[in-house]
């Protein structure tokens, strides 16, 4: 056998047993077991609004399983066998993750269980749109895969070349383009959010950004090399009553430089709701400090 192959099969053997093929009523995709006492990693999408749903393993092991918790804005969910469950697989970091990289995706396309495909990261920092009522957030940092993904792959595991899962597979973009929302520091404080409250409850500024690099000038003096222009400020949101503009480049949040969108959404968690928020923004050739007090988002924020 030859390297490449030796190093799927050995991948494949270790994640199979924990990935199981997920029926709920609105859908069917896979989920993948985390933790050892029987919670399992998916995608909100494949849940749906249900509060239940059927489970089955590779190795016959069928039941029943309960929601935990979901967080459309994120496309993640938490649920709980009620039936023994498999050794859990081993969380990865996408952030170590480069372009070019050996992954190998595990699920339940077309609902053929334990369904196993490899390819490699084919881009990284890749963003995708997901929407809870009128609230539309973009998942940052999205790895893109050429391994072949299926209706039904959604949930499953996406794993290196160590077994480590980095991505929960999310959607087929196109032939030979396949999505999966990374496994890292974020979802990581998400997941563990869904297993205690069931919900994330998020901050909202009312910004539309895009990253922006710096002018040499500006990279002197702030020693950062990207920002975020402001795109749009909603009307009446925290951040039109802050002061903030359209054309306003967002260089630090609570102090912190802000280089991407990640950098901004992570402040946006519970913690920041009806908390002071100074935010430094160049505009006009100078450096403006305004204190935004963000709001908990809601379907009609």
């Amino acid at each position: 056998m030859d390297d490449y192959s030796r190093v799927v099969s050995s991948v494949a053997a270790e994640i199979l047993p924990k990935v199981a093929s997920v029926r709920a009523n609105r859908g069917s995709g896979s989920a993948v077991v985390f933790t050892s006492d029987g919670f399992l990693l998916t995608n909100a999408h494949v849940v749906g609004s249900s509060r239940s749903g059927s489970i089955a393993f590779s190795d016959g092991t069928s039941g029943e399983f309960l929601v935990v918790g979901r967080d459309p804005l994120s496309d993640l969910a938490v649920i709980r066998a009620q039936v023994p469950t498999p050794e859990p697989a081993v969380l990865g970091d996408s952030d170590e993750l480069v372009v070019g990289q050996l992954v190998v995706a595990v699920g339940s396309p077309l609902g053929l269980a334990g369904s196993v495909t490899a390819g490699v990261v084919s881009g990284l920092g890749r963003s995708l749109p997901a929407r809870s009522g009128s609230a539309v957030r973009l998942i940052e940092d999205v790895i893109q895969t050429d391994a072949a993904l299926n209706p039904g792959n959604s949930g499953g595991a996406l794993a290196d070349s160590q077994a480590r899962v980095v991505g929960i597979n999310t959607a087929v973009a196109g032939v030979g383009v396949g999505l999966a929302v990374p496994v890292n520091s974020t979802t990581r404080s998400i997941i563990a959010t869904l297993i205690k409250d069931g919900r994330v409850r998020r901050a909202y500024l009312g910004l539309v950004t895009s990253p922006a690099p710096l002018p040499e000038s500006l990279r002197a003096r702030t020693d950062q090399d990207s920002a975020l222009r402001v795109v749009e400020v909603m009307p009446g949101s925290p951040a039109d009553r802050a002061g903030l503009r359209a054309g306003d480049l967002v260089l630090s949040a609570g102090r912190q430089p802000v280089g991407d969108a990640q950098s901004l959404q992570r402040l946006m968690f519970a913690e920041a709701i009806g908390r002071p928020l100074p935010i430094t923004v160049h505009r006009n050739g100078a450096l403006v400090d305004v204190i935004a007090e963000p709001v908990e988002l809601t379907s009609r924020t």
